[in-house]
C-alpha cells in the first residue's frame, strides 16, 4: 500500500525523521518497500496568473502572455501549451529557476519575442501526472507562493508491503494507528458535520445470502453535479496513493477507501430496477463489468442485483449497466461488510484482482460501514451538491464477527520473549491497540477490536506486546540447552544420504508444487480421483499430486523448451491419495521420484553420445537400493500403468510387496508435457526403501575362487530374474559371486528364445574346492534349469 507522509502526518505526526519513520514500521513488521519524492528537484517556481495571452505573430502554436506573479511589473513569456488561456492560475519557472535535470531558466527570445521564464506542466516538474498542457492551479491558489509549499511538493511517498493478516492497515486510519502506537502519540482522526437527510427517496434492500453479506448500507443522493472539479487536495492525496484521479463520485469512494480501508460503490439510480439483492449467483447469469468485459458469473459467487438481474460482482467489481457516467444525475452509495471467505479467491477465478477485492478477501472492520457512508455523503454533498437520503441499512447480528475474548498470562509471555516487560507497559501497548484490557494478577483478560481479525490465540497477543515493545529493546541473550543422545534405530537410512547418492551420479534435486494441474494428473492417472482444492491458486494448480511424476515430467518439460539437452531429476515429497479410511480423508505419503532424458553422459570426445534407456534409470535406482544392505529383498516384475511404455514398465517389489514402479514414459504424454525424446521415470515409497538390514560379519574365506560360466537358451517369456533367482538356490553356500554378462538373440539361436551368459563363481571357507565339486555345482544348476525352465546349454 502507497501512502503520502504529509498525509499520515495530518492523522499523527511524532517527532520522527522521515527515515525514523520508515524504520519503525519495518520493524513492527510493516516492512518498507519503498520511499520516493512526489515531485523532482526545483526551486524558483511560483504561483503566477495569466493576465493578458495573445497569439504570436510569427507563430501560430506560440501565445505571447503577460503573468502576473506578485511584483509590481508582469512578465513576459512566450508559451506554447495549447491550454494557457486569460485568467488561468499558472506555475512559472523564474529566470534563474533551476528544474529537474539541473535545467535552468534564462531570459530568451522565441520567434523575436522576449520570454522571461516559462509556464511549466506537471512533468517538466518532476510530477507523475498525465497532462496535454501546462498546470491548471485553482483559482483560489494565492499569487506569488512557492509551488513546492502551496502544492506540499516536500511530501514523500512510502510504500509499506503488509501482509495478509494486516488488512486492519489497509487504510489511513490504521496506519496512522500503528504509528500513534509506537510513538506513544495521540491520533487525530478528521471530523466533518454529520449528514442529516434532507429527502425521503430511498432503496429497498433484501440480503438473500446473510452469512456472506451481514451488513448492507445504501443510501440514495439526488442531484449531484457529475461537471464538478475533484479538489486538488484530493487528487493529489489518490495520487499519492497510486490512484488516477476519474469523476469526483469516483475520487469520494476511492479516497475514502485509502482513508479507512473500507471499499464502497456508487450505482447510477436512474438505471437501477426494484430493491437491491444481495444473493448468489445461479451460475449462468452473465455480466458486463465496468472494464466492459462480459463474464459468466460461478454459481458460488456473491452478486448485487435489482429486479433485472445481477449488476455488480459484490466486493469485487462494479457492472457497467448501472455505472455512474457523465450524465449521471443520481446515485446510491454502496457500503457492505462481505464476510472474507465470500470473496476469497472469486475474483482471482475471474481473473480480476481490485482494490475492493483485496481489503474485503483479508477482511474489512464490520462496525465501520456507518461512518464511512456519512464520511462519503459529506465529500458528496461538500464537492458535487445534492440532496442526501436516509440511510437504508440490512443486518443480520448474529453472523457480523464478534471481538474475541483473550488471557495473556505473565509466565507464557517472559517464557517465550525471554524477556520481563513491565506490567504497565503491557497495558498501555494493549489498550493503544485499540483492545479493552482488564489487568489482574499476572494475568491479562482482553477483548480484542473489531478490525483485528488476526487475533485468535494468546500467542497473538504476545506477537503484538514484543512488535510494539521493540524487537530491537529485548536483549540477546544466546539460548543454553543441553544436548542428548539422539534417539534412532541404527537400521534406519536417512534421507540425506539418498540424496547424497543420487547427487553423486549427476541428479539435480527438484522441488515442484503438491498441488498440480488436474488435466495433465489425469492424462498420467485417469482412473484415479484426486482431492480438488476449494480455494486453489489457479485453476492449472488446483489438485493435489497423486504422484510424482505430474511435478517431475513438467520439469522436464521445462528445462527441455530452455535447451538442456540431458535432464537428471529426483525429488521427494507427498502424494496425497484420497482414502475414506484416513482421518482427514486423504491418505499422506511420503514418496521418492526421478526422471532422465537427453543422453546419458554430457559431450566428451572418448565417449560415444547415446540416448538413456530403461537400464540407465534402473542402475541409478539400484544404486540407492544398495544403501539398504538388502539388495536380494528387492525385485523387479513387468507391470502395466497408465503413463509408462508398455514392455518398458516394471513394479519394484521389496519382500514380494509392491513399492513404486518404474519405466519408460508413454509416447502420448510427450506432446501434453513438451517433452522431446525418450524419458524415464520412476518412484518408490520412501517408508519401504529407509529400512537397511545391519551387516553381519563373516569370515573371509582364506581359499581360492573359481569362475565357470554358462550360457543357457530359454524362451523369451522368461524372466532373467527367475533364472538367477533360482540359480541362487541350487548353489546354496559354495556360489559367493552370481553376474548375468550378455543376453544374445539372433544366428545361432532358435527364434523366440534366448541365450542368457551366466558367470558364477564358486568358493567354499574351510576348503580349496576340487573340480569334482565344482563340476556337480554346475551340473545341478543346468539340471535344475532344465527342469524348471526347459533351459538348455548353448552349443
Amino acid at each position: 500500500m502507497k501512502f503520502s507522509e504529509s498525509w499520515l502526518r495530518e492523522w499523527v505526526n511524532p517527532s520522527v525523521s522521515r527515515e525514523d519513520l520508515s524504520h519503525q514500521i519495518t520493524m513492527a513488521g510493516l516492512e518498507v518497500d519503498g520511499v520516493d519524492a512526489v515531485a523532482g528537484e526545483f526551486s524558483g517556481v511560483v504561483v503566477g496568473e495569466v493576465v493578458e495571452c495573445g497569439q504570436h505573430p510569427d507563430a501560430d502554436k506560440l501565445r505571447v502572455t503577460k503573468i502576473n506573479v506578485g511584483d509590481e511589473e508582469l512578465i513576459d513569456i512566450v508559451c506554447g501549451a495549447p491550454n494557457c488561456r486569460l485568467g488561468l492560475k499558472v506555475a512559472v519557472a523564474m529566470v534563474g529557476a533551476v528544474l529537474p535535470g539541473d535545467f535552468k531558466i534564462k531570459k530568451a527570445k522565441l520567434r523575436g519575442q522576449p520570454s522571461f521564464g516559462m509556464l511549466c506542466s506537471y512533468g517538466e516538474l518532476g510530477i507523475d501526472i498525465e497532462s496535454d498542457g501546462i498546470i491548471e492551479l485553482p483559482a483560489d491558489a494565492p499569487i506569488g507562493k512557492d509551488v513546492r509549499e502551496y502544492l506540499d511538493l516536500n511530501d514523500a511517498v512510502i510504500d509499506v508491503d503488509l501482509t495478509a493478516n494486516r488488512a486492519d492497515c489497509l487504510g489511513m486510519a490504521g496506519l496512522a494507528r500503528e504509528v500513534g502506537v509506537l510513538n506513544r502519540e495521540s491520533v487525530t482522526e478528521p471530523t466533518w458535520e454529520a449528514v442529516t437527510a434532507t429527502i425521503d427517496d430511498k432503496v429497498a434492500i433484501n440480503v438473500i445470502a446473510d452469512e456472506a453479506c451481514p451488513r448492507y448500507l445504501g443510501r440514495v443522493v439526488k442531484n449531484v453535479n457529475l461537471a464538478a472539479a475533484t479538489p486538488l487536495w484530493m487528487q493529489e492525496k489518490l495520487r499519492r496513493s497510486g490512484i488516477r484521479s476519474i469523476d469526483p463520485i469516483v475520487d469520494i469512494t476511492n479516497y475514502v477507501l485509502i482513508e479507512y480501508g473500507q471499499p464502497m460503490h456508487a450505482f447510477d439510480l436512474a438505471t437501477l430496477t426494484g430493491a437491491i439483492q444481495v444473493r448468489l449467483s445461479d451460475g449462468v447469469e452473465k455480466l458486463t463489468l465496468l472494464d466492459g468485459n462480459e463474464v459468466t458469473v460461478p454459481d458460488d459467487t456473491l452478486v448485487i442485483a435489482d429486479d433485472t438481474g445481477s449488476i455488480a460482482l459484490a466486493g469485487v467489481f462494479g457492472g457497467e449497466k448501472t455505472g455512474v457516467t457523465e450524465k449521471t444525475q443520481d446515485i446510491l452509495l454502496e457500503c457492505a461488510f462481505f464476510a472474507p471467505l465470500a470473496i476469497m479467491g472469486k475474483s482471482r477465478r475471474l481473473g480480476l484482482h481490485t482494490d475492493a477485492s483485496h481489503r474485503f478477501e483479508r477482511g474489512v472492520d464490520p462496525e465501520l460501514q456507518h461512518k464511512v457512508m456519512d464520511r462519503a455523503t459529506r465529500l458528496v454533498l461538500d464537492i458535487c451538491g445534492g440532496e442526501a437520503g436516509p440511510v437504508e441499512e440490512a443486518v443480520t447480528e448474529a453472523n457480523l464477527p464478534k471481538p474475541v475474548n483473550l488471557t495473556l498470562r505473565r509466565s507464557k509471555l517472559d517464557k517465550i520473549l525471554g524477556h520481563h516487560i513491565p506490567d504497565t507497559d503491557v497495558t498501555e501497548i494493549l489498550e493503544r491497540l485499540g483492545f479493552t484490557v482488564t489487568a489482574k494478577a499476572d494475568t491479562w483478560d482482553v477483548v480484542t477490536a473489531t478490525y483485528r481479525f488476526d487475533m485468535a490465540i494468546e500467542e497473538d497477543l504476545i506477537e503484538e506486546v514484543a512488535r510494539i515493545y521493540g524487537y530491537n529493546n529485548i536483549p540477546n541473550i544466546a539460548p543454553v540447552a543441553s544436548l542428548t543422545m539422539s534417539d534412532h534405530k541404527e537400521a534406519d537410512i536417512s534421507i540425506r544420504k539418498v540424496r547424497n547418492v543420487l547427487v553423486a551420479r549427476g541428479f539435480q534435486e527438484a522441488v515442484t508444487y503438491s498441488f498440480v494441474d488436474p488435466k495433465q494428473q489425469n492424462l498420467v492417472h485417469p482412473d484415479a480421483p484426486a482431492m480438488i482444492l476449494p480455494n486453489p491458486i489457479s485453476v492449472e494448480m488446483s489438485a493435489m499430486r497423486l504422484s510424482m511424476f505430474t511435478g517431475l515430467l513438467t520439469s522436464v518439460g521445462y528445462n527441455q523448451s530452455r535447451q538442456q539437452g540431458r535432464v537428471r531429476l529426483f525429488e521427494t515429497g507427498l502424494r496425497f491419495v484420497p482414502d475414506a479410511k484416513a482421518d482427514s480423508g486423504v491418505r499422506q505419503e511420503p514418496m521418492i521420484g526421478a526422471v532422465i532424458s537427453g543422453v546419458q553422459n554430457d559431450e566428451h570426445w572418448s565417449m560415444d553420445s547415446k540416448t538413456v534407456d530403461f537400464f540407465d534409470l534402473k542402475g541409478d535406482l539400484e544404486s540407492i537400493i544398495g544403501l539398504t544392505v538388502s539388495t536380494s529383498e528387492f525385485t523387479f516384475r513387468s507391470a502395466t500403468h497408465s503413463a509408462l511404455h508398455p514392455g518398458q514398465c516394471a513394479e519394484i517389489l521389496r519382500n514380494n510387496q509392491v513399492i513404486g514402479i518404474i519405466g519408460a514414459v508413454h509416447p502420448s504424454l510427450e506432446k501434453p508435457f513438451g517433452l522431446n525424446g525418450k524419458t524415464i521415470i520412476f518412484e518408490l515409497e520412501l517408508d519401504a526403501l529407509l529400512h537397511a538390514s545391519l551387516p553381519l560379519a563373516q569370515t573371509v574365506s582364506k581359499f581360492p575362487a573359481n569362475r565357470r560360466d554358462i550360457a543357457v537358451v530359454v524362451d523369451e517369456e522368461v524372466s532373467a530374474t527367475n533364472v538367477m533367482n533360482l540359480i541362487r538356490k541350487v548353489g546354496e553356500n559354495q556360489l559367493v559371486g552370481l553376474n548375468l554378462f550378455d543376453v544374445y538373440r539372433g544366428k545361432g539361436v532358435e527364434a523366440g528364445k534366448k541365450s542368457l551368459a551366466i558367470a558364477l563363481t564358486l568358493q567354499d571357507i574351510t576348503r580349496t574346492l576340487e573340480e569334482k565339486d565344482i563340476t556337480e555345482t554346475v551340473d545341478s544348476v543346468v539340471s535344475a534349469l532344465k527342469t524348471e525352465f526347459n533351459a538348455s546349454l548353448r552349443d
